[in-house]
């Protein structure tokens, strides 16, 4: 009788930790580069059952117990296995900000914190005091170079993700899409962005502001080749892959399961009482 309560109870549990995973999917579905979670399960270890008494008298078998016939499996119940990212693509969302930027395919921008180098998907950058391009955080966008300085409307980056600059160039709007046009005749190339990409991306650990850290699982960061180098997008950044209606529906399916391991929790509690208070009686 025990049993079933305590299977009801991993029951809720499990559905508290998929609620706890939904929660910040929702929280965060307006981020720029975030990724989904998901909370995975596995059952423990099944029992077979089998009748052991089919004529009121059984007898053990020399080394081994295949006459008793099967009744079927008993669920011990599950637990949490791990918390999955999903890192598909998020829509490409067109913003006009010339420090802003988007990778269109598998990659990571390299981000240099005081406690290392740090990992993103959230292109939307700005420009610090010195000169330098840095997150909303103000950690420095490393490049190959290191970290890269750039002025006000007199940059640009393209598809390959290679810097150029024009230092005898005004801060001029008009004249940077005059550039734009003309393929920046005359520019000079600074730098390139740095973008890895890892062999186990799916155990890269989340560290809060965007920002992903390396483990032993996932490897270490490794430079992505040509071939497989990402479309970089100025201009652009990359929405979270988050769709809140989905994530709704599953939340009301979280809802009714935890309703359903209460239930089965309370009406094991009540048959265990009226077995106790008047199984004894009788």
């Amino acid at each position: 009788m025990l049993r079933g309560i305590y299977t009801g109870a991993a029951g809720m549990v499990a559905q508290m930790h998929r609620m706890d995973a939904l929660s910040n999917n929702l929280a965060n579905v307006d981020l720029n580069g975030y990724k989904r979670d998901t909370s995975i399960h596995k059952s423990f270890p099944e029992l077979l059952i089998r009748r052991m008494s089919d004529d009121g008298v059984y007898v053990f078998p020399m080394g081994s117990a295949d006459i008793a016939p099967i009744v079927g499996k008993l669920g011990l119940g599950v637990e949490q296995n791990e918390v999955y990212t999903a890192f598909t693509q998020g829509s490409l969302k067109e913003t006009e900000n010339m420090f802003d930027l988007a990778l269109d395919g598998k990659g990571f921008f390299v981000i240099d914190t005081p406690i290392g180098e740090r990992f993103t998907r959230n292109g939307a950058f700005t420009i610090g005091k010195e000169g330098m391009l840095l997150t909303k955080e103000g950690y420095p966008v490393l490049g190959e170079n290191g970290p890269i300085h750039i002025k006000e409307n007199n940059f640009i980056i393209d598809k390959l993700g290679r810097v150029f600059v024009n230092r005898a160039l005004p801060e001029d709007p008009e004249r940077l899409i005059s550039m734009r046009e003309n393929q920046w005749e005359e520019t000079v190339q600074i730098d390139t962005l740095r973008v890895v990409d890892f062999e186990q991306e799916r155990y890269l650990r989340k560290q809060g502001s965007s920002l992903w850290i390396d483990t032993e699982e996932s490897g270490p960061a490794v430079k992505i080749s040509e071939e497989k180098f990402p479309n970089v997008l100025q201009g652009f950044v990359e929405s979270s892959n988050v769709s809140a209606v989905e994530e709704m529906v599953r939340m009301i399916e979280v809802n009714r399961a935890y309703e359903a391991n209460q239930r089965a929790v309370s009406n094991h509690e009540t048959i265990t009482g009226k077995l106790l208070n008047e199984g004894v009686k009788v």
